[in-house]
């Protein structure tokens, strides 16, 4: 019955769809702190440094 109009609505959906996958991966990123999760293993490096 809408016609020609169902695909204006189709492209609101996907614009509204992208803008909620876009504030969700903002808001983690601030809630998480703003810090990058390390990928893979990151090498320990110790330093012992002797006491004068």
């Amino acid at each position: 019955m809408s016609g020609n109009n169902a695909g204006g609505n189709t492209g609101l959906g996907i614009l509204i769809g992208v803008l909620v996958v876009v504030v969700a991966g903002i808001a983690y990123y601030l809630f998480t702190g703003g810090d990058v999760p390390p990928i893979g293993d990151e090498p320990e490096i110790q330093i012992d440094l002797p006491d004068n």
